[in-house]
């Protein structure tokens, strides 16, 4: 299983029209704002408009076949970007440490901030901060980006990605522009995921159907990994009993931070498919929906006590066996 694409490296997605032209017009008027609030659901494409449109501020050349905010991949700016090495660009997200990403955006990362906005840009007009996600800052950093927003940087540019902008301090929310991004019919997600992916017609519309509205997800759903998982995690549900040496070499591979990643993705496409069982089991899927509730808390209390990735897999299967044994 891969690791699933990271928003700076899509280039052919336009989560929002409309959202890409109202900050086009406020960039083609001079009236850019300095801080941009992108709300909507997780996945809806908000960290991804914030790398292209971080790309169109640090100069790449537009290219308008990848959309209104479209840039290439080959583009130099792009290039600096996708490498993680444009001086005038800060990314601040959830760290990762010894494999585990860590629960919240430190105050540490956010007092990175003042400093970067403190100089002038060194290769393009401006100097850009993408904060993924601002839900994630902790209170002291909160109150650490709030001393930013309150002294605008000359020729910087903020960008605060939000899955639950109500969450935010007031004082945040109060001195950005919103853009929000709504979730995507399932007309449209079946027509990215056949596009950009090559799959049949009724495979996109089960990826769609999956994916709640989201082309980040549905994206994802499409790769080959996640494919694989939602393919893995359907056998394990309609056989009568699970190859134990089968299991065994999945969770040997629950190693690391790329390891951390394919356990969440197999649990998610796991309880999809026991919570697909207990509608259709109706008035008799009572023990198919406790599971599938278990099943939906097990990834984060996995990394809140930091459990053994392998032996939850295999109490999640046992768990499996006695549902279908017609035990609790």
């Amino acid at each position: 299983m891969a690791v699933s694409e990271h928003a700076r490296d899509r280039f052919d997605l336009v989560p929002d029209a409309a959202a890409e032209a109202a900050f086009l017009d406020a960039f083609g008027k001079d009236r850019l704002h300095h801080a941009w609030l992108l709300c909507g659901p997780e996945g809806s494409g908000k960290a991804t408009f914030a790398f292209r449109a971080a790309r169109r501020l640090l100069g790449a050349a537009p290219d308008p076949s990848r959309g209104p905010l479209g840039a290439s991949p080959d583009d130099p700016v792009a290039r600096l970007v996708t490498a993680r090495s444009h001086p005038d660009l800060l990314v601040l997200e959830r760290a990762i440490e010894g494999g585990k990403t860590k629960k919240s955006i430190s105050v540490d990362q956010a007092r990175e901030l003042p400093e970067f906005f403190s100089k002038s840009p060194s290769q393009a007009r401006y100097r850009v901060a993408i904060i993924d996600a601002a839900d994630d800052l902790n209170l002291n950093a909160a109150n650490a980006l709030l001393k930013v927003l309150e002294e605008p940087p000359e020729r910087g540019v903020l960008f605060l990605v939000t899955h639950a902008p109500g969450r935010l301090l007031a004082t945040i929310r109060s001195r950005c522009r919103r853009l929000a991004f709504p979730v995507w019919p399932l007309h449209a997600l079946e027509e990215l995921v056949r596009d950009q992916t090559g799959v049949t017609s009724a495979e996109a519309a089960r990826i769609a159907d999956m994916a709640g509205g989201s082309p980040g997800r549905a994206l994802a759903l499409a790769s080959g990994a996640t494919l694989e998982a939602d393919q893995l995690a359907q056998a394990w549900v309609s056989a009568a009993t699970v190859d134990r040496a089968e299991a065994l070499a999945v969770a040997d591979k629950f190693r690391g931070a790329e390891g951390q990643e394919r356990f969440e993705t197999l649990m998610d496409r796991l309880a999809a498919a026991v919570k697909v069982r207990a509608v259709e089991e109706g008035a008799s899927g009572a023990r198919w929906a406790e599971l599938w509730s278990r099943l939906s808390e097990l990834p984060d209390r996995t990394a809140a006590i930091n459990l053994d990735r392998g032996d939850v897999l295999a109490g999640a299967l046992a768990d499996l066996q006695r549902v279908k044994a017609g035990g609790g």
